[in-house]
Order: C-alpha cells, then structure tokens, then sequence
C-alpha cells in the first residue's frame, strides 16, 4: 500500500513539475504596437512621428524635360559662350531628369509652430558635347554632363523667426514663376532662395510683415564693373569692365508687407543692398572705391478665381532698382548678353546684340556710379477644364546708365571695338524682354505633361547700322572681323513631364 502511494506522490509531484515547467515556457504577451496615426492639425499628408508630438510630410516630385534652342534648360536660348554663336558650335538640345524630396517637420509649443522645412534635389543634366570642331577650335557646352544634389530649401521657423535658407521676403509670393516653366525672366524677384535671418509678424485678417537680413552673395554676381580693366575679348561678350566685387560686408536688408485674402494677394518690398568693390589696381597701394548702397523697391498683385473660370489667376509684379540689379534681373537671370544673328549691311560679317547687366561701374580713382534697372512680368492662368490649363506670360526688363557710367563704358568700348559711329553712337543702355505661353494636361491627379514657348528679344540702343571689329573668338569659332550691332531674338521650347506624390 505504501508503494502505491508513493508511486501516487510521485506522479503528482511530477505532474505539477511539469506544468510549472510548461507555463514558464509560454510566450511573453507582447506590447501594443504603435501604429503611426495621422496628424490633422497641419492639413493633409502629415503623420505622427512614433513616440512624439511632432508631425511629419515627406514628398516631393520627379521630373523628366527637353529643352530646345537653349542655352541650358531654363534660360532661352543663344545668349553668351557656345549657345550664343548661332553656328555649328552649340548644342541644339538640353536634357534633364530629376528627383526632388520635401521634408516638413511640425510642433506645437507654448511659443507658437516650430516648424522644419527642407527640399533637395538629386538631378542629371545631359550637359553638351565638349571637344574640337573643325580647325581645332575648342569649345563646350554651358551645362557639364552628371549628376548633382541641390538644397533648395533648409529652414526653421520658430515663434516667428526664419533661419536657414528660404525663399527671399523681397521675392514675388506666388510660387516659382507668375505662369511660366522657362526661367529666364526680368521684372521683379522670382525664385530667390536664400540665407537668411527673419522675423515675420502677424496683424490678422491675412496682413502679416517681415524684416529680414538675407545673404547677399547670390546678388553680388551682378557684377561690380572696373572699366579701367575691360578687355576687348569681355566687351565682345557683353562684360563692360573687370568683376572687382571686394566681398561681402553687410547682409542685404529686407522689408515687405504682405496682403493675403480670398481674393487674392499683394505685396510690397524693399530692400538695401552694399555694394562693396575691390582695389582699382593689383594691390593695396593702388587704392579703392568707397562703398555704395543701392536698393530695390517691387510691388506684387496676385487675382484669385476671376470671372473667365473657376481657379484662373492674374500674377503680375513690378520692380524698380539702383545698384541692386539682380532684384531685378534676379540670380538666374543672365548679366552679359552677346547674341549673333545675320545682317544686311554691307561689310559686316553678321550682326551681334551685346548687352550688360551690373550694379555699378568705376574706373581708377573715381567713385562707383549705380546702374539703374526697372521692368515688370505677369501672367494669365485659364483653367479649360480639370485636366488642361494655358498661361500667357510676359516679361520686359529694362537696363540704364547714368551719363558718367555711359563715359566711362564707351570710353573703352569705342577704343578696343572701334564702334564706327564713335562716341556720339554709343549707348550700353538696353531692353530684354520675354512673351510665351505654356499649356499643361493632368490626365491624372499629379501628373502633368505641359509644352512652354517662349520667344526672346535683345533690345539695343546703339546707334542703328554701327559696327564694331569684335576679335578672335576660338571657343565659339568666331572671326577677328566687323559685325552690324543689330537687336536679336530667338524662339526656345521646353517639353516636361513631372510626377507629384
């Protein structure tokens, strides 16, 4: 009997062993996922970012375009270096592919919106040929073949600072361009990303103000001229002196005013900018200019859902500068012009327009005279349906030299180019102008495949049927001889196809 109880006890025993071995082998019960949960405080596309109560959007575009009769796939075409020889030695076509991503971080705290913005671009330029032509002229293309990584934008915004680069305060407040995919476009400030320190407040009812301090490296390629030092091998090309910018020593200042409503948008700004120029010979001994500021006013009007259909819109904006021309002839906008062409006049191998954009000219021992520039752009969007929409845009941009800055230019230009009609024809002064129309088709939501042609003149001021003798130009296979100073023009294409997610 005690062996059977025994046997019983062990069996028990061992049962409970058992099962207190099988329940420490179960499974431990695993956390809550934390799924990621959309953030509707910011409007669509933003999510929580795990664990936090900052909100992300992350997007972005690829694009794919051509451009033709080009000097690169946004200007239009046959200004400056190969692109402008109008000959054999150019490069007919453009291409490009690019990727860009948008980062849009946001939090709110007891401050107001801390906000992250950043928007990179990864692209591939075709560029152009690059080689001898016949005879062994060398020459090549203005866009180089390969790849490259852009920061468009990388900006924080906090209790109503901006620091980082962002779009200029001074610029148009649409995005990019009033209507237009080409860039190339005088009369105002278009797409100006820049460095720059903010403060933007805001009274209500749309009216917000700002007052920015803002890099103004990208603006001193403007050029500030040293005469003394133009070459007859610049002046061919449209530069009326040596680029004797001494670096920077202020920041360009920035105020506008800005109305946002229903109805549509208007802006004012204005802004200072320092020119400040280097020696007028090699060295210290030599001496320099003082500085000089200049400064830029524009006015922007933005007309929402006009009464031709729903979502047409009117941008249009003016600009007026001294000493600050890229405000103007923003920073992708071309400073030097030399655009050939045929001619009938006897004598002349062909006809050139030659035209220079600048901040101010000196010669040696003398003060910086301000270049004056004033213009305006604009457009009409008509929506035909959801699917297609057209712009006609328009731009003209005008360039003027005070009497000493026209001295000092013409001086050097009748001298190395032996202009036929001497001092008395000679004027630097010149127009530039655009009109072009774009028409874009969404078949679907987010991907637009759109054709943009724009025609391009070069108005002159020299007087008609002048001549100069240009010299030697090896890299556009150019000849030492006498071409007409004639206006030109030229009609481009860009074809794009661009994927939004």
């Amino acid at each position: 009997m005690k062996i059977v109880k025994s046997l019983l006890l062990g069996s028990a025993v061992g049962l409970i062993a058992a099962g207190g071995a099988q329940a420490a082998d179960l499974p431990v019960k695993a956390k809550a996922i934390e799924y990621v949960k959309i953030c509707s405080l910011y409007g669509a596309g933003f999510y929580y970012i795990p664990g936090t109560d900052t909100c992300i959007k992350v997007g972005g575009y690829l694009r794919a375009e051509v451009a033709l009769n080009t000097n690169g796939i946004y200007a239009s075409g046959r200004v400056n270096g190969v692109a402008g020889a109008n000959n054999r030695l150019s490069n007919y076509y453009t291409t490009r592919s690019r990727e860009e991503l948008t980062i849009d971080t946001r939090t709110a705290s007891e401050y107001g919106l801390v906000r992250t913005f950043a928007e990179l671009a990864f692209g591939w330029t075709a560029g152009g040929y690059s080689g001898t032509g016949g005879g062994g002229t060398a020459y090549s293309g203005d866009n180089i073949a390969g790849g490259s990584l852009g920061v468009y934008y990388a900006f924080i915004q906090f209790a109503g600072f901006t620091f980082g680069k962002a779009q200029s305060q001074f610029s148009a407040p649409w995005s990019n361009y009033p209507g237009n995919n080409f860039d190339g476009m005088p009369g105002g400030g278009g797409w100006d990303p820049v460095n720059q320190f903010t403060y933007t407040t805001e009274f209500g009812q749309g009216i917000s103000a700002s007052f920015s301090a803002e890099d103004q490296v990208i603006r001193d390629t403007t050029n500030i001229w040293n005469v003394s030092g133009a070459t007859a091998g610049g002046l061919a090309t449209g530069t009326y002196g040596a680029n004797d910018i001494g670096g920077s020593r202020a920041p360009d200042f920035i105020a506008m005013l800005r109305v946002d409503q229903a109805w549509g948008l208007f802006q004012a700004s204005v802004a200072a900018h320092n020119n400040h120029a280097a020696y007028y010979g090699a060295t210290e001994l030599a001496g320099h200019p003082d500085d000089k500021w200049g400064w830029a006013g524009q006015l922007a009007l933005s007309i929402k859902n006009i009464p031709t259909g729903a979502g047409d819109t009117i941008n249009v904006q003016g600009a007026y500068t001294n000493g600050a021309s890229r405000y103007n002839f923003h920073p992708y906008v071309s400073t030097a012009y030399a655009m050939y062409g045929g001619t009938g006049l006897a004598g002349a191998y062909q006809s050139v327009g030659l035209g220079g954009v600048s901040d101010s000219v000196f010669v040696a021992g003398a003060g910086q005279e301000l270049t004056t520039t004033y213009g305006f752009n604009g457009a009409y969007t008509h929506n035909w349906n959801p699917y297609w929409n057209t712009s006609v845009y328009g731009a003209w941009g005008a360039v003027r030299y005070n009497d000493t800055a026209k001295g000092y230019i013409c001086g050097a230009f009748v001298a190395a180019l032996a202009l036929s009609s001497g001092a008395a024809g000679c004027n630097p002064d010149f127009n530039y102008s655009v009109v072009g129309t774009v028409t874009r088709w969404t078949p679907v939501k987010n991907l637009t495949f759109s054709a943009d042609l724009t025609y391009t003149m070069l108005d002159q001021k020299y007087a008609a049927g002048s001549t100069v003798v240009l010299p030697a130009q090896a890299s556009i296979a150019k000849p030492g001889v006498t071409y007409e100073l004639k206006d030109q023009s030229t009609l481009s294409l860009l074809l794009r196809v661009q994927r939004n997610w």
